[in-house]
């Protein structure tokens, strides 16, 4: 069987590296690739990005199936095109992928079908966003309305920083078209977890728990990014508050898109805020796996992708129980000098390690060209370390990670600090 996988991230290698895995794969093909699927013959990089030229390469080479990575295919309408060829792929449709590709698209939705979110208001004239905040106070959250790659999001801890904000997305345009409306939206305290399912149009499957570090530096330190590393299990999603999300956040929603005449099918994530008396809000939804927390999850699943697959496309993942490693999968991302504002591109990358049992190199921003790995973008590696506890999988990816070298190279030494603080 062939498989193609849309992208170019740490994400799509994850996912890529765990379908080759199964015996009834003959290939996987990514497109376009990165460097570390260049270097795995079980993969196959593929030079395309337009839909319609990557449909006619799946009618071509005869590929059963297309799992789409990122969100702006997703965005562009990637799925719309290739069902409209009958060709088999998971993934939201444009309609449906607005549920990340607009923030005040998502917002307006957890508004009318009472999933619980944080207060906000959209704007596109900068007074009037000045003044909201002025009104509102800080801390205060602001984001673009549309796809940033990981730098639409503000959180202001005070109000010159708020305005700053405004004016940077609204006034400045400095995000282009993303920016050119602003969601103002409540601060939430407490603590974040990723919680990532797969929808088949009407069945959920849940994957494993993650928590995702999204600031550069060590004590959440820095600006924020598309993230600089994360674990799976999350230990503050305790079974009951699984089954509320569940019950309150991911049901209502999947319901609510199939109300609205969207259903929706492939990846669905909700960030969550989890506040200290143990509810959950949703602070955002992304239409796709997250990246980081794709690898650590992909390195703990045992279950052949394979043929989950196959249920996805097929709308009978009810029939699906997945099965995961026991241990912790921690994940430390490792970006380019320069990141997350300008990162620098052309570094040569060395020291990366075979896989093992207990530690796996996934690649993100890298380029091969011969034998010689530059970074090629911002997050370029993302080192996943398996162990008996949280602490135990830290030791075992940080020690890849102080074994690889290119100049410039940040990553954070901090990962999985919550879940040690609770649980030693």
């Amino acid at each position: 069987m062939k498989i193609l996988v849309v992208g170019s991230g740490g994400r799509e290698h994850a996912l890529a590296w765990k379908l080759a895995q199964s015996e009834r794969i003959q290939i996987v093909y990514v497109a376009p690739g990165n460097g570390g699927t260049a270097l795995d013959p079980r993969l196959r990089n593929v030079a395309l990005t337009d839909p319609k030229e990557l449909a006619e390469f799946v009618r071509r080479e005869h590929v059963a199936l297309t799992v789409v990575g990122p969100e702006a295919p997703l965005a562009a309408g990637i799925v719309n095109v290739f069902r409209e060829q009958g060709l088999k792929v998971f993934g939201p449709t444009a309609e449906a992928a607005q549920l990340e590709s607009s923030k005040d698209y998502a917002k307006a939705f957890m508004q009318r079908h009472g999933i619980p979110t944080a207060a906000y208001q959209t704007f596109s004239d900068a007074a009037a966003a000045h003044a909201y905040i002025d009104v509102q106070g800080a801390p205060i959250v602001i984001k673009a309305d549309g796809l940033a790659a990981g730098k639409g999001v503000v959180v202001a801890m005070d109000l010159a920083e708020a305005h700053a904000a405004i004016d940077m997305m609204l006034s400045d345009n400095r995000l282009g078209d993303a920016g050119a409306r602003v969601v103002v939206e409540q601060f939430l305290d407490g603590e974040e977890a990723s919680f990532i399912v797969m929808v088949d149009g009407k069945n959920i499957l849940p994957l494993a728990t993650s928590q995702d570090h999204k600031r550069l530096q060590d004590h959440d330190a820095g600006p924020n990014t598309g993230g600089m590393g994360a674990y799976s299990p999350a230990p503050i999603i305790t079974p009951e508050l699984h089954a509320r999300v569940m019950r309150e956040i991911i049901i209502p929603t999947v319901q609510g898109m199939a109300r609205d005449g969207i259903p929706y099918t492939g990846f669905l994530y909700a960030g969550l805020m989890i506040d200290a008396a143990g509810t959950p809000r949703t602070l955002e939804f992304n239409c796709r796996m997250g990246d980081p927390e794709t690898q650590p999850i992909m390195a703990r699943l045992k279950t052949d992708l394979v043929t989950v697959m196959e249920h996805a496309v097929n709308g009978t993942l009810d029939a699906v129980k997945l099965e995961w490693d026991r241990r912790t999968a921690l994940g430390v991302v490792m970006a380019a000098a320069g990141y997350p504002d300008a990162p620098r591109k052309g570094d040569v990358i060395t020291g990366i390690p075979e896989e093992t049992p207990e530690a796996v190199t996934f690649h993100a921003g890298t380029t091969l060209t011969g034998n010689i790995l530059t970074a090629n973008g911002g997050r370029v590696l993302c080192v996943v370390g398996l162990g008996d506890s949280v602490k135990m999988a830290q030791k075992q990816a940080y020690a890849v990670v102080d074994r690889i070298h290119f100049d410039g190279a940040q990553f954070r030494r901090d990962i999985g600090w919550r879940a040690i603080r609770r649980h030693g």
